[in-house]
């Protein structure tokens, strides 16, 4: 919980954050419901995330034991300043906008 307030904190300042870990689903959920809950018309906009799985393991010990959905990157920001989040192969691309 405390990341995820942590995180909602910074994107209201106009920061855009890079998870080196990412999260997991339960704190992807209890972040998308607190933001949806914060959203206000002319003050804070939502948020705008993308993230990255983890390189996909070839041995078939590493695909049995791995644990599933994690995830090596993610990025997060204002959704009103994040203007376009494009995800390639092993790129993510952003356009970011300097006016809230």
């Amino acid at each position: 919980m405390e990341k995820v307030r942590y995180i909602i904190d910074e994107v209201r300042k106009g920061k855009i954050l890079v998870l080196e870990k990412g999260l997991n689903p339960m704190e992807e959920a209890k972040l998308i419901e607190m933001t949806m809950s914060a959203i206000q018309p002319d003050v804070f906009s939502g948020i705008e995330m993308q993230s990255y799985p983890a390189n996909a393991e070839s041995s078939l010990l590493g695909k049995l034991f791995k644990k599933q959905n994690s995830k090596r990157l993610t990025v997060i920001g204002p959704a009103n300043q994040l203007k376009t989040l494009k995800k390639d192969r092993n790129l993510i691309s952003a356009l970011v906008s300097a006016s809230k």
